[in-house]
């Protein structure tokens, strides 16, 4: 006598004549238990974004020299005051600092009169239409954990990334492109598990496109096949199918089953518009010119912008666009010579200017939130004489698009731009706000595992509803 395995699905289907399994058939129509896993998903509440372009800066960049004006720094420049550190070695000791005016000069801009320093000519440019957030504050003061907890909201434990949460509570807009894709992102300073899956289903980790420091194999790997025709690939893939078809109704429709067909079918689908998704050669010049493309400081970033709005503009749900290295001291980390912040001003200031101005000539900004923030900010003191030290209790990000208000500064940093005060903002109050936008409730986002329910925000964050338009 053969002894199959009994499954929920089997007895459904064999016992009281089958009725059971006609039932569970209805429940999958209903809640969609047998649809592709990235079909999109409607919201808790009505969107203002429907996806995100999350811009990140490795390294974290100095407020005080970008976007946080103090002229109490320009005035006290070289006076020492009481610091209380926050750093491994230094943790709550009082000792003498040394406060380090701005290197920049600061200039309003725009209708809304913000404050953009020296550094970011072509972002200064766009300041009507960004919110920044100058009471920033966040877990951790080393670049591993502030990243970590500015991808998934922990600082040690393995956890989903923000874009794996979003593909899993929205799905993606195009059923044949991830929902979640990364471009070079860095394999250090938490690696793959900013764009991981952890726990939930692995169909929601993020797509890694190109490496750190590099977008030249900015492709989904294995996406072409040079030996075979689109026909014969057609072929092979429907001949596989079909054995997997028939495979399924021996195992008695096993859930692991259904998810391997599917995923094959994703793969399928993301070969046949994939590799058109990556090809920037139908972009006309004055695309070009405007992420500054062919030009040599631009080109590297540009390319990445350039992708963002690509994917988006198809549906994919969460671009995150990384600006990072696997040097020991990412690329915004000047503990001396904070002078080298124009090297990577120059080299991000126009492709995102370019980005926003893209976007919003085409329609995608009014539906599409863009964030640009690094894992913290720097000290108003100087470090090794001409460098600002790590600093994650107060500085600044913006958004743009998404249903943000534009043209406004949210929040404060003391007069120094030392510690957020004023109307301050948690990482968790950022993730939460940006999963508002999104029409999710950060609270009701959550999945079941090892015992406990788990969300992006843990058991805290707050919606700054004062940043919606």
């Amino acid at each position: 006598m053969i002894h199959t395995e009994m499954t929920r699905r089997s007895m459904l289907r064999n016992a009281a004549c089958g009725f059971g399994s006609l039932a569970f058939a209805g429940m999958q129509d209903s809640f969609g238990l047998s649809a592709n896993p990235l079909a999109a998903k409607t919201s808790r509440f009505p969107q203002r974004a429907k996806r995100v372009i999350f811009i990140f800066m490795a390294g974290g960049p100095s407020h005080l020299d970008t976007f946080d004006y103090k002229p109490e720094l320009y005035a006290k420049d070289g006076k020492e005051i009481d610091f209380v550190g926050v750093r491994t070695g230094t943790f709550g000791k009082k000792d003498k600092r040394k406060l380090m005016k701005p290197l920049w000069d600061f200039k309003r801009y725009g209708q809304s009169g913000r404050y953009v320093s020296s550094l970011f000519p072509h972002i200064a440019e766009q300041v009507d239409d960004l919110a920044f957030i100058h009471s920033m504050h966040t877990e951790g003061v080393a670049h591993g954990p502030s990243t970590l907890f500015m991808h998934t909201g922990a600082t040690n434990l393995v956890r989903p990334s923000m874009g794996s949460w979003i593909s899993y509570g929205l799905g993606t807009e195009n059923e044949n492109l991830p929902a979640f894709v990364t471009i070079a992102p860095s394999a250090s300073k938490g690696g793959p598990r900013n764009y991981g899956n952890s726990f939930l289903p692995s169909i929601h980790q993020g797509t890694a496109l190109g490496r750190a420091g590099s977008v030249a194999e900015a492709k989904i790997r294995n996406i072409e096949n040079a030996m075979l025709s689109d026909s014969q690939r057609r072929q092979r893939f429907e001949f596989l199918q079909s054995m997997n078809s028939e495979q399924a109704k021996g195992v008695a429709n096993d859930d692991r089953m259904e998810a391997t067909i599917k995923s094959y079918e994703l793969a399928w689908r993301m070969q046949m518009e994939a590799p058109e998704l990556t090809d920037l050669n139908g972009e006309t010049k004055a695309t070009r010119k405007l992420y500054g493309i062919d030009e040599k400081e631009t080109s590297y970033f540009g390319k990445q912008c350039l992708l963002a709005r690509r994917m988006v503009e198809r549906g994919v749900r969460f671009v995150s666009v990384n600006y990072s290295d696997e040097s020991n001291n990412p690329r915004w980390d000047q503990h001396s010579n904070l002078h080298k912040h124009a090297i990577h001003a120059k080299a991000t200031d126009k492709p995102v200017a370019g980005l926003l101005k893209d976007l919003k000539a085409r329609g995608l900004l009014e539906d599409t939130l863009v964030w640009w923030g690094g894992e913290f900010g720097r000290t108003p003191f100087s470090q090794n004489k001409n460098g600002r030290d790590h600093n994650p209790r107060g500085f600044t990000v913006f958004l743009a698009g998404g249903g943000v208000r534009p043209g406004i500064a949210y929040g404060s940093t003391d007069e120094i731009g030392g510690v957020a005060v004023d109307e301050r903002v948690h990482m968790h109050d950022l993730h939460a706000t940006i999963l508002h936008l999104l029409g999710i409730d950060h609270e009701e986002l959550t999945y079941r595992y090892s015992g406990r329910d788990f969300r992006l925000t843990d058991v805290h964050g707050k919606v700054v509803s004062d940043l919606f338009a």
